[in-house]
């Protein structure tokens, strides 16, 4: 019995877009060629826009997720794939290091994109995870990026910001009147 993976794959390159979609077409139909059936391909590259409730099906079903920006960026693509996440078992998340995601997942397995045969291992490694660490990793991500939402953020913006917010008995924040003179005082910090 053959067993079908899903693999998201999310990145971007610092190479020119001519060079990346040549690079990226011949790697493409080299594995497609190898692998293909006649009703299935490993690799099916969508280019353009995709609607919202079809990027939520591709998150759900994707039993990897690799998101391997080269510098800093990125961090939306794994918090809603986190966050759609519902399937059991659930997929597994990989994160580059230069993602600020990468500081705070810490369930989420690290790669470095620079390090091709390292990235290769750790596809390998989530691909071939077991059930309960599967579960166990993306229910502790869930958790983290249920509690630590915008209203979080947003808390804990204030909050380093000194605006004196403040929150009722029901959690909601009720600010204090915020003034230029607070942002040129927080920004001169």
């Amino acid at each position: 019995k053959k067993r079908w993976i899903n693999l998201l794959v999310s990145k971007i390159f610092p190479l020119s877009l001519s060079k990346f979609f040549s690079n990226q077409n011949f790697t493409k139909g080299r594995i497609n060629g190898r692998f293909s059936t006649a009703i299935w391909s490993p690799i099916r590259y969508i280019f353009g826009c995709v609607g919202q409730n079809e990027l939520a099906a591709y998150y759900r079903d994707a039993a990897v997720a690799l998101v391997t920006p080269l510098r800093d960026g990125m961090n939306l693509v794994a918090k809603e794939f986190v966050a759609c996440q519902i399937n059991e078992p659930p997929g597994v998340l990989i994160v580059s290091p230069f993602a600020g995601a990468g500081e705070t997942m810490h369930e989420a397995l690290l790669c470095n994109p620079y390090e091709i045969v390292a990235t290769a291992e750790v596809i390998h490694r989530a691909l071939t995870m077991p059930e309960d660490e599967r579960s166990l990793r993306m229910s502790r991500l869930r958790r983290r990026e249920m509690d630590h939402d915008v209203n979080h953020w947003m808390r804990a913006f204030l909050k380093a910001m000194g605006s004196g917010s403040e929150e009722d008995e029901i959690g909601t924040t009720k600010l204090s009147p915020v003034t230029i003179d607070d942002f040129d005082d927080y920004l001169l910090e």
